[in-house]
């Protein structure tokens, strides 16, 4: 039996603030959205892999979502990382570095933290 990873969802309060920081911070586009009358579901991904992160904006939903203690969070490795932190830095998303690691993380719209870790380290 083989298991293949293939999304994860995020649930984001405002579905456009969201797409946005995500093209903008990791080159993700949409791939395919769901529509209906209770929620939108869109599939970001880029061409570097079939995975896709999948963002929930459910219509009945105005209050900010829990996100417990944040202990959880996607990694993205990166080609050009000095080039990537210095996107992060002019975008104020970077919420967490560690120097001693090599990596940093960064915090999109509704609080959830996006590892960056270099190609080769």
């Amino acid at each position: 039996m083989k298991f293949r990873m293939v999304h994860e969802n995020y649930n984001v309060a405002n579905l456009e603030q969201s797409m946005a920081f995500y093209e903008k911070a990791l080159g993700l586009h949409e791939a395919r959205r769901i529509d209906s009358d209770n929620f939108t579901i869109v599939y970001m991904q880029n061409e570097e892999s079939s995975f896709q992160l999948e963002l929930t904006q459910l219509n009945d939903h105005p209050q900010a979502y829990d996100l417990g203690e944040c202990e959880f969070h996607l990694a993205f490795k990166v080609d050009d990382y000095e080039a990537a932190h210095k996107l992060h830095e002019e975008m104020g998303c970077i919420c967490f570095e560690n120097p001693a690691m090599g990596i940093y993380f960064i915090e999109d719209p509704d609080g959830y933290w996006l590892e960056i870790i270099p190609e080769k380290r």
